[in-house]
């Protein structure tokens, strides 16, 4: 069975991105345009890997790494965080959130893959 991963990221261009190259490796992928947007499919369907933007509207990566981690069924799961910055300060708010792992943008399929293939398989 297919992998799950939501891609979170108020861009679109960036969600398709990360959808065509982990369809491609064979992962189902469900893409959320915000936190709000993805916390409402977290609760509905079980996901074995979240990435998510960091800096987007009504609920940026951070606020949603945090109520993900209260959200039954998810305090385990790996949360990747894409953002464009790569201030220490950041990553330090973003691991303390809970957030499993970091990518930063702009970022190569190659890299993506790896990262993915190495916390899910």
């Amino acid at each position: 069975m297919a992998k799950k991963i939501l891609a979170v990221d108020d861009s679109i261009s960036v969600r398709t991105s990360i959808s065509f190259i982990l369809g491609q490796e064979g992962y189902e992928i469900v893409e959320a345009n915000d936190g709000i947007d993805a916390l409402a499919k977290a609760k509905t369907d079980k996901f074995n890997l979240v990435i998510t933007d960091i800096n987007m509207p009504n609920m940026d990566g951070i606020e949603l790494t945090k109520l993900l981690r209260q959200t039954e069924g998810y305090k385990f799961t790996p949360i990747i965080a894409l953002t464009t910055e790569n201030q220490q300060s950041k990553m330090d708010e973003g691991k303390a959130a809970g957030a499993t792992g970091w990518i930063v943008k702009p970022f190569t399929s190659e890299k993506l893959i790896a990262v993915v293939k190495k916390i899910i398989g």
